[in-house]
């Protein structure tokens, strides 16, 4: 018997995280549900809030990047990235009365 040619369908089960190209939309929706914030989450509340947690951490991490690179450091660090938060207009309205940790976390 021949091989078919041509497009082949994957049926195979695919996760919200992999579909929307997100992180830990599961991890979203647990905690939307245990934080009981209404009586019902959409299935696609957990997805629009990781999208945007990721969109608000990557430009912060950009900014503390950029910042490091301009004092001459090739790490970023807490520090940078409270001096980020707070000296921004927009990150310090949303972040502002936020306390990020100075101590690095120990071995678990």
């Amino acid at each position: 018997m021949p091989e078919k040619r041509g497009h082949q369908r994957s049926f195979g089960h695919h996760s919200r995280t992999t579909r929307a190209e997100l992180s830990s939309v599961s991890h979203m929706e647990h905690l939307l549900r245990k934080g009981r914030y209404a009586q019902r989450v959409s299935s696609s509340a957990p997805v629009f809030l990781a999208a945007i947690i990721q969109d608000l951490m990557s430009k912060v991490l950009e900014l503390a990047g950029n910042e490091a690179q301009n004092s001459g450091q090739s790490h970023i660090t807490p520090k940078l990235v409270d001096m980020v938060v707070h000296n921004n207009a927009l990150f310090s309205s949303f972040l502002g009365m936020t306390t990020i940790s100075l101590v690095a976390p120990g071995p678990h």
